[in-house]
């Protein structure tokens, strides 16, 4: 895949979006990813990156791709990969999610905006407005 220049700025944006999921995410044992992703048990992976996402995003807004792998080798630490899409109102991006034991990372693979400007810089400015405009927003203080 050709890399275009204003992929980095889409990536770091999805990514600041997605950290507290990512966070929620990491919660589950590896073990449960490997036997899912294995057994081919996708809608369990499904549940639970609905259920982390819950917490931050408007309901369908973040998905599971329904593709993972796992790479489980003699050396090195575990590594998760899931398909994920991110479907904020006016735009789908299509991301790779990578897990390890010290880090998780993202790759987007495409961006697809219903009304797209001939301006990439003007996408990626809608592209943050949107995801902006998917959160739930948390109140400042308890009980409020």
């Amino acid at each position: 895949m050709i890399r275009q220049p204003h992929s980095s700025a889409r990536e770091i944006i999805v990514g600041k979006a997605i950290q507290e999921v990512v966070r929620e995410l990491r919660m589950v044992e590896v073990a449960d990813y490997v036997a899912f992703i294995r057994l081919e048990h996708f809608a369990a992976i499904d549940d639970l990156v609905e259920s982390a996402a819950e917490l931050y995003f408007m309901p369908g807004t973040l998905r599971f791709g329904h593709g993972g792998d796992v790479d489980l080798a003699w050396s090195g630490e575990p590594t998760i990969t899931l398909d994920m899409q991110l479907r904020p109102s006016g735009a789908t991006i299509y991301f790779t999610l990578t897990l390890t034991a010290l880090r998780a990372g993202i790759d987007v693979s495409y961006v697809s905006f219903d009304d797209a400007s001939n301006d990439p810089t003007e996408n990626t400015r809608r592209l943050a407005t949107a995801i902006a405009g998917a959160r739930i927003m948390k109140s400042e203080t308890l009980g409020a």
